[in-house]
């Protein structure tokens, strides 16, 4: 591995990659080289003539740039598959035993400690890294005191990848959201050039939704928000956000499900950002994820996580899933006699909606999402030479339709490599998943919980 990656002296190229740009004005080619100067990507192209740069052989590697999770609620890691079964809210009917909006934000949030939020955002932000995933919205709805905060925000910069911290509501009486972001932005978010941004995550149904648009103004915030048309008045939201004149591309919206035609005319209108979740949309009912509404309405989806309590936080798993179900529903409708079917989704389709929709959605374009000269180097390579992939055939369609973590064989975030031939660089696992196994006991002892690891 290359010393001091990242550092603004070293010049490092990948040799003899499969590279898949995601850039039109680069293209893809069967064997090239990527030329990393510090941070930045500073040549692509075969053969390239690189100097003293140190040599990286990417042979048999597919050179992509990393995945970006638009949503992701990180401080639940210790939580994992606690609610493989729930829905989102409490229903009239029997299905589920428990409730997502019950179990863990009504009970067992409150009940996290500020080193909680730290184990936990740590080891998902590690956890993702060793899966590729090289950007995270954070959707931080652990703000219930500004410990919380700066534990939060201290894990973000120790994982040492690049995360937007949407600063989310908090519970109990000491926490400062949303006047708290004025300190947050001036101590840890006053530059644009760091691997860390920060946004405003608010909704329209908290009682603190007016001071957070007060302060979107003032400070000149993206947003990010949940969007569940019958559930968190949708509709009415994004009519609100357009009679403000606040609807625009600095607008996340997550999920995006059950929304009047008219709700996604004025989205696709003002470039706003959408995030789909689609196996927790379909597990936990949200309502069906809305990907087929989304293009038939020119907007380019990103994709997301949103919580590890019921569903993995692989972006192979996203693409996977968005792929299927839009070809599925696609599908039946020609199955049904339709003359006037959706054109079918390619792989290259979902593999673009994991990095360049994505950092379009993070407000990063500039940076990253695609392998682009100029552009950070956040790139990650996959192992084609695997028993799961071999023999490369098709490039986008093996990343899609193959592959899962284990063909993650590097990453690399701003020029600097944190995985190298399949293991994390510099990171202690053991004490990091010792860390939340404790915390994780901690909580459910708080709560009075007893964990029955087979129900």
């Amino acid at each position: 591995m290359p010393a001091q990656t990242g550092a603004s002296a070293t010049r490092y190229v990948l040799r003899n990659a499969v590279v898949l740009s995601m850039d039109p004005e680069v293209g893809n080619f069967p064997i090239a080289d990527v030329l990393i100067e510090g941070t930045k990507i500073a040549a692509i192209g075969p053969d390239l003539d690189v100097g003293d740069a140190q040599v990286i052989d990417a042979t048999g590697k597919i050179l992509m740039p990393g995945f970006v999770d638009t949503h992701h609620h990180q401080f639940e890691t210790a939580l994992r598959s606690t609610l493989p079964e729930a829905l989102l809210f409490p229903t009239n009917d029997t299905a589920g035993k428990l409730n997502y909006m019950d179990f863990i934000i009504q009970k067992m949030s409150p009940l996290y400690r500020p080193e909680d939020a730290y184990s936990s955002i740590y080891l998902s932000g590690l956890s993702q890294l060793d899966a590729g995933v090289t950007t995270v919205v954070d959707t931080s709805q652990i703000n219930h005191s500004p410990d919380h905060s700066e534990s939060s925000i201290a894990a973000l910069k120790d994982v040492r990848r690049r995360a937007v911290k949407a600063y989310s509501e908090g519970y109990g009486p000491e926490t400062k959201h949303p006047a708290g972001i004025r300190d947050l932005v001036k101590r840890h978010f006053s530059s644009a050039d760091q691997l860390l941004t920060i946004a405003m995550g608010t909704e329209y149904v908290s009682p603190t939704f007016a001071e957070s648009m007060t302060l979107v103004r003032e400070l000149d915030l993206p947003i990010v928000s949940h969007l569940i048309g019958n559930l968190m008045k949708g509709d009415e939201y994004v009519d609100y956000l357009a009679q403000e004149k606040l609807l625009g591309s600095k607008v996340e919206f997550i999920h995006a499900t059950n929304l009047r035609d008219e709700t996604w005319k004025k989205i696709a209108d003002s470039g706003a950002g959408v995030s789909i979740a689609a196996p927790i949309e379909m597990t936990m009912r949200h309502g069906s994820p809305p990907v087929q509404t989304a293009l038939d309405n020119n907007v380019q989806p990103s994709l997301s996580t949103d919580v590890e309590t019921t569903m993995t936080a692989d972006m192979f798993t996203q693409m996977r899933s968005v792929y299927v179900l839009q070809r599925n529903e696609a599908n039946q409708k020609a199955l049904a006699g339709a003359t006037e079917n959706p054109t079918l989704l390619t792989p290259a389709d979902v593999i673009r909606f994991a990095t360049v929709e994505g950092a379009r959605v993070a407000q990063l374009a500039d940076k990253i999402g695609s392998v682009s000269v100029g552009k950070d180097a956040d790139i990650i390579l996959l192992d084609a030479r695997a028993l799961n992939t071999a023999p490369l055939n098709n490039v986008p369609g093996a990343v899609v339709t193959l592959m899962e973590r284990s063909n993650v064989d590097t990453v690399i975030v701003a020029g600097a490599i944190r995985k190298w031939a399949g293991e994390l660089v510099d990171v202690d696992v053991t004490k990091a998943i010792r860390d939340v196994e404790a915390s994780r006991d901690f909580l459910l002892s708080a709560a009075d919980v007893k964990l029955n690891q087979f129900e």
